[in-house]
């Protein structure tokens, strides 16, 4: 499990074929105490260490996982934000990360908003039924806050601090990110369906109006 604190950058130091895909990381303090068999999420998708060279990390993905999620278009040079899996001691100052990828998006547009960036990001449908405003959302493994959801897209704030410190410094309109949706929805909406009836198909949202409407 991970928090969407992203700990810090890697920078891809090549790609291989094969079978899987072979991504090796150069992380920097990331890779400080880190073991074969550990689980680090690379731009919101968890990996296993397999290999280790210096500050090298050398993580191995199946073509169901680059089917799924962005790690596909990476090239070597690319940077990509890195978290160790938590610990108990860790403060979680985030909100509660899987790295499972619930679906790519895509960088819509960036406006300026006084010192901060107002991001939109285009989201598939498995995305966007979790969605609600002030709610959270990881995109590429960073943990950020909803300001707004819309019908086939979502924006958030971004602070200076946050740009500088991940990935989203070299993103620009067009790029493709990794998008988790926050698991508590899921499971909220898992635990109500069976008590709502077959008809309790739907976001969230409109769950809980088909719940105030029967009572």
């Amino acid at each position: 499990m991970f928090t969407g604190l992203v700990e810090g950058t890697g920078r891809i130091a090549s790609l291989g074929g094969g079978g899987m895909a072979r991504i090796e990381v150069e992380a920097g303090g990331v890779s400080e105490g880190a073991e074969i068999g550990d689980s680090v999420s690379v731009n919101g998708t968890c990996l296993t260490v397999n290999e280790m060279h210096g500050e090298k990390l050398v993580f191995y993905a199946m073509q169901e996982t680059l089917r799924r999620t962005a790690l596909g278009g990476l090239d070597e040079g690319d940077t990509v934000n890195l978290e160790r899996a938590m610990t108990p001691e860790k403060r979680f100052g985030g909100h509660i990360v899987q790295g499972h990828v619930d679906g790519v998006g895509e960088v819509l547009r960036v406006t300026p908003e006084g010192d901060a960036e107002i991001w939109e990001f285009s989201a598939p449908e498995s995305v966007l039924r979790y969605a609600v405003e002030k709610g959270s959302v990881c995109v590429d493994g960073i943990s950020l806050t909803l300001v707004s959801v819309r019908e086939r897209s979502f924006t958030v704030s971004i602070l200076p601090q946050t740009k500088e410190a991940t990935n989203l410094e070299g993103l620009a309109p067009g790029d493709r990110v990794n998008l988790e949706a926050d698991v508590i929805g899921k499971y909220v909406e898992r635990l109500l369906g069976p008590r709502l009836g077959s008809g309790a198909h739907g976001s969230i949202s409109q769950i809980f109006e088909r719940r105030e409407d029967a009572v």
